[in-house]
């Protein structure tokens, strides 16, 4: 029985692994469950999981999961909030099923330190297929990795003709049902970007060995190169329950948590170069990421400005991925990577942002 500490229960990913724990009683037991406000829901979620301990805002689940006894922390807050509770998961030796990319990828090096081997689970369903493909070889025989982009809502238009892209086309996701920023994020593909940082301080594998490759039927989830010229996909219908399980039991499979592809019924599997002029948010943030140190901060800080900035109607959307580079060009970094510096040169980007975005305005 897996004890687990769910955060951001409400959510996307929090519902789902409720799913899965609902259809597996005996395997799994939630012991505490947090949320940023839906208290009325939560409570709704303790009383059916009969659960004693809850928490509302990050602080709190930051404190809760350094007090409550279980196996495994899935971390799917959104937003760079959840390093808190990453950093605090970390700590104290549970393994963390990481959902929120954001504190690994704000967080860098202050979570890479905390972490042991394979104490960090990945949950996004590209570094999850990512992880169960590595399985095939040895760090040695990898030549590269291949994140899988669906393209989002835009796939195929051209720069110019994204210039009057209005907020309710960039929520309208052909494949994924996510939450307002990061279905956003996944239409100026800085969600891909995010991956991509993640991928390299998950696999330790550099940037120059780490692709990505526009796949619209969402199937393949993500590919290992090695050095044979074998390549190891993995793939199933888009379904986020799977590498939920695997985040919540790793590497133990969970039976029925998905449904097979159909071998019987004739598919099509599109494979198509990243058009980099009209998303450049990608090569962007390897070029942060690359940087390092509170780069990543800011990159992420600033975007989470010009979306919010985008759906009030303040700006275009073009202007979310020119504002962020904007604000990651005049960012002057600090010697040494702490707590107290990230935190600084994040208001510093939302700032920053605000600015740039008042005199687009």
């Amino acid at each position: 029985m897996r004890r687990v500490l769910i955060l951001g229960s409400t959510g996307s990913i929090g519902t789902q692994a409720l799913d899965v724990i609902r259809a597996n009683p005996t395997r799994f037991e939630v012991v505490g469950l947090t949320a940023n406000s839906n208290r009325d829901e939560v409570h709704a979620q303790a009383e059916e999981f009969s659960v004693d301990d809850v928490a509302f805002g990050a602080r709190d689940a930051e404190q809760l999961v350094r007090s409550v006894d279980c196996d495994v922390v899935l971390n799917g807050i959104t937003g760079s909030v959840g390093l808190g509770p990453t950093l605090a998961a970390l700590e104290t030796g549970r393994t963390l099923a990481l959902a929120n990319k954001e504190s690994l990828i704000v967080g860098g090096d202050l979570v890479k330190r905390l972490a042991k081997p394979g104490q960090i689970v990945p949950v996004d369903s590209e570094h999850s297929a990512i992880a169960q493909a590595l399985r095939s070889g040895t760090d040695a025989e990898v030549r590269r990795l291949v994140l899988t982009a669906s393209g989002g809502p835009f796939r195929g238009r051209t720069r110019a003709s994204l210039g009057k892209v209005t907020p309710a086309e960039a929520l309208a996701h052909p494949t994924w049902d996510m939450g307002l920023v990061v279905t956003t994020n996944s239409s100026t593909l800085v969600n891909k970007g995010l991956e991509v940082i993640e991928a390299h301080l998950l696999f330790d594998v550099p940037y120059e060995r780490i692709a990505v490759v526009v796949h619209p039927q969402s199937i393949v989830h993500s590919m290992v190169e090695f050095i044979d010229g074998s390549t190891i996909a993995q793939a199933s219908p888009p379904d986020m329950r799977l590498p939920i399980s695997l985040g919540l039991d790793w590497p133990n499979r969970v039976s029925g948590v998905g449904r097979p592809l159909d071998w019987t019924t004739a598919s099509t599997w599109n494979f198509e170069p990243l058009d980099s002029a009209a998303f450049p948010a990608v090569e962007l943030a390897k070029t942060v990421g690359r940087a390092g140190g509170t780069y990543p901060a800011v990159f992420n800080a600033s975007n989470e400005q010009a979306v919010a900035a985008f759906h009030a109607g303040a700006i275009g959307f073009l202007d979310i991925v020119d504002i962020i580079s904007r604000v990651v060009d005049a960012h002057r970094p600090e010697d040494e990577l702490t707590l107290e510096s990230l935190d600084a040169a994040e208001t510093w980007a939302r700032e920053r942002a605000d600015r740039v975005i008042a005199d687009l305005g």
